[in-house]
């Protein structure tokens, strides 16, 4: 969908500290940035979540396709949920996550975003 479809827009859900020690998607080749927009802060679930996406460019009703990304897929799925209730999107969950769920050894190595080899890169706080 983020390929076949300018203008889809990716969400990372992720917190600012998994973006700064983990990393993020790069999706420069599509000629798009990526919004950053964590759905649970360190102090609990973030309030402005919905205002932060209005903020960056998207609008209820506008039907721009909005693709959601946590860790493991399973705080994307609550962000796409609100986004899709506020009127946003269509909204679509990264099932897999950028890192996805942890294999036998206990590393998250099995699938996810990284794991298939998509691009990713550093966080760039200025990007947020």
């Amino acid at each position: 969908m983020l390929t076949s479809d300018e203008r889809a827009v990716l969400v990372d859900v992720r917190t600012e500290g998994e973006w700064r020690t983990i990393g993020v998607p790069d999706a420069s080749d599509l000629a798009r940035d990526v919004v950053f927009d964590e759905w649970v802060t360190p102090a609990g679930p973030n309030p402005r979540f919905l205002d932060q996406l209005v903020e960056a460019g998207l609008a209820p009703g506008d039907e721009r396709p909005v693709v959601f990304l946590c860790r493991s897929g399973q705080r994307s799925i609550g962000a796409a949920r609100a986004a899709t209730a506020a009127g946003l999107g269509p909204s679509y969950n990264v099932l897999e996550g950028f890192e996805g769920a942890q294999g036998f050894s206990g590393l998250r190595d099995v699938e996810g975003w990284k794991v298939r080899g998509l691009p990713t890169t550093t966080y760039d706080e200025t990007a947020r």
